[in-house]
């Protein structure tokens, strides 16, 4: 059964107090960063929409400024700080994009960033935190170890914390990518978000069901780092012991923060095979002419799965935007098979 838009929209507002942002935190997240983002464009494809038997719009943020929506969240958190609190210095701890985002919110805010990144994450994402400047501190590749070192860096430096996912002020500035879309395309019926810690689901979820309660939001998820649908399916946050997924920027937990959105606004997970993302990242390359990373082509394999395919419960979806959300995929070997 399908809530009423008035039905909806009294939910939100009721529970709002319990979520770590809202459409106003996203409305003046807009404002505040609106100077500093692209407003990224959207593209379409109708072999792509034969192909789906739906109507697509790809919400480019692989051509946001570093490269991912991250830049979003980070601005944001970055630049709501006083003088004060920022002049000591920002850290973070990423496998990738927003290691990168922050180094770059960081320097043009004139400040310090300390970047705790995991040993195993993607060469090209490192040097995009070098050539913005950010610090490089290496921590192994587990989560508890970036938190260990993160907080260790914090102690030494006295610097600020700006977490990838776990912080109102990252998911505000996420949730902007909503207010752009639905601006630029309002027919839209279905969003297709890649979910990982939840920090863009989170926000995309928050703004676009304020602004149109009966949108469905559908998060795409690698089925060898499935933690959201098994969090769905069992009512509470299930964290995997360990993932497996080509994914890099998908292997997260959910936390405190946006569980209960994912859990409250999230319609639908659908999960989906690696060889399925490595296909949809080819066709975005082959038909829509953009590189996306793994993460960012993960809704085009979402969409064109036959988990969403066959399944009644999404047979009225039929102008779908997908979040493209991040282009920082390493070209190393394609330069390198150039050259043998």
């Amino acid at each position: 059964m399908i809530t009423s838009a008035y039905e909806m929209e009294g939910k939100i507002e009721e529970k709002s107090e319990i979520y770590a942002a809202n459409i106003s935190s996203i409305k003046e997240a807009q404002v505040r960063i609106s100077s500093l983002i692209h407003k990224t464009p959207i593209l379409t494809s109708e072999y792509l929409n034969s192909l789906s038997r739906r109507k697509l719009f790809f919400k480019c943020e692989c051509f946001q400024k570093g490269g991912a929506f991250k830049f979003r969240g980070a601005c944001n958190a970055i630049f709501s700080l006083g003088d004060d609190q920022a002049a000591k210095g920002i850290v973070t701890h990423s496998s990738g994009n927003h290691a990168a985002a922050v180094s770059l919110a960081a320097k043009l805010r004139g400040i310090p960033a300390y970047i705790v990144i995991p040993k195993n994450a993607p060469k090209c994402k490192v040097e995009n935190v070098r050539r913005y400047g950010g610090q490089v501190i290496w921590s192994e590749a587990t989560m508890q170890s970036r938190e260990l070192v993160a907080t260790k860096v914090l102690e030494e430096t006295g610097a600020v914390l700006v977490h990838p996912y776990n912080d109102g002020r990252i998911i505000s500035g996420q949730g902007t990518i909503s207010l752009e879309l639905l601006e630029q395309i309002p027919q839209i019926d279905t969003i297709i978000v890649p979910i990982s810690g939840g920090g863009l689901i989170s926000g995309v979820a928050l703004a676009a069901k304020s602004i149109n309660p009966n949108i469905w939001i559908l998060a795409a998820e690698p089925k060898g780092a499935d933690d959201a649908a098994k969090s769905k399916a069992a009512g509470r946050i299930i964290t995997l012991p360990e993932t497996n997924t080509i994914a890099d920027g998908l292997r997260a937990s959910l936390s405190d923060l946006t569980w209960p959105v994912v859990r409250d606004l999230v319609d639908g997970v659908i999960t989906v095979e690696d060889t399925e993302i490595a296909q949809a990242m080819r066709m975005c390359y082959e038909i829509l002419k953009v590189a996306v990373e793994p993460s960012g082509a993960i809704g085009l394999a979402a969409v064109l799965s036959d988990t969403f395919q066959e399944n009644p419960a999404w047979k009225d979806c039929t102008n779908i935007a997908i979040i493209l959300s991040g282009g920082n995929v390493d070209l190393g070997p394609l330069w390198d098979s150039f050259n043998k």
